[in-house]
């Protein structure tokens, strides 16, 4: 009786596990296409089935024949229709230690990010539009071709400069890898979420867009009204503070950084505590 009583407990456990593992593996799948056009397509797909299993239930059987043809040439179509979300899981998947360049913490992300608000303070105050992108560990080789290699270290003038109207370089997005603006001028996938606000342009739709294929970053600094927005993982958000950037920028740069409040009254010192 022990002997069965301890197999039985530990197919318990067994099936506990699976069912938590399973479980998780569908919230991260529920996580990864929310807000995007997945879930209108995936709602279509849930309506098929619920054909299936009708037409299946009532021996309508040419509608059956029907819904198992679309099954079976449904799989190759949902692959090249879903090609950006399962690209994006499969480098989410491989986001390990042995693919990372660098850590976070080998970088000097405080210069960076100082650099970064001074030159969108800058910008935001004479409503010059800017598109910034963060390279983490995805990186961005396609996207820096498309645009002119500056290969240069990272500095609220030089950055600033680059986004003046009417110069070469101010159309398209800088992207910065580390302390080095890597390339301006870039182009950048444009967001295909049908929930995205009909008041946003091809620079913000830029910003979403390249969030939503990889794990970058973007700011984005609005000619109209001179409004900062932050991009992560497909979601914006639109006249973002200066603490709250700052804040938000240390927490995805460099998680394990804590941001003190001595670090507070350093930044409001260095920049006047206040966003132009």
């Amino acid at each position: 009786m022990d002997y069965f009583a301890g197999l039985t407990l530990k197919n318990s456990i067994k099936d506990i596990a699976d069912v938590v593992i399973v479980s998780y593996i569908i919230y991260l799948l529920i996580k990864m296409v929310r807000g995007t056009r997945a879930v209108q397509l995936l709602r279509g797909i849930f309506l098929l089935v619920i054909t299936w299993a009708l037409s299946t239930w009532l021996n309508l059987y040419t509608l059956k024949w029907l819904m198992n043809q679309m099954f079976t040439f449904g799989v190759v179509t949902v692959l090249i229709i879903f090609q950006p979300e399962l690209r994006r899981a499969l480098e989410q998947l491989g986001r390990g230690k042995i693919f990372t360049r660098s850590s976070p913490e080998e970088q000097d992300t405080s210069h960076q990010i100082n650099e970064v608000i001074k030159s969108v303070n800058y910008l935001a105050l004479r409503k010059i539009g800017a598109l910034i992108v963060f390279e983490r560990n995805t990186g961005l080789n396609d996207y820096i071709e498309s645009g002119i290699k500056m290969n240069s270290k990272l500095s609220s003038e030089l950055l600033s400069n680059v986004f003046v109207p009417n110069t070469p370089l101010h159309d398209g997005a800088v992207i910065i890898r580390g302390n080095q603006i890597m390339a301006a001028g870039c182009y950048l996938p444009l967001s295909e979420n049908p929930f995205i606000s009909k008041e946003l342009g091809t620079r913000h739709r830029a910003a979403i867009g390249v969030t939503e294929v990889c794990d970058a970053i973007s700011v984005t600094v609005s000619e109209e009204t001179g409004q900062v927005s932050l991009a992560i993982n497909g979601q914006i958000v639109r006249d973002i503070k200066e603490e709250s950037l700052i804040s938000k920028l240390f927490e995805e740069l460099r998680p394990q950084f804590k941001v003190k409040t001595t670090d507070w009254a350093f930044w409001k010192r260095k920049e006047g505590g206040k966003r132009g």
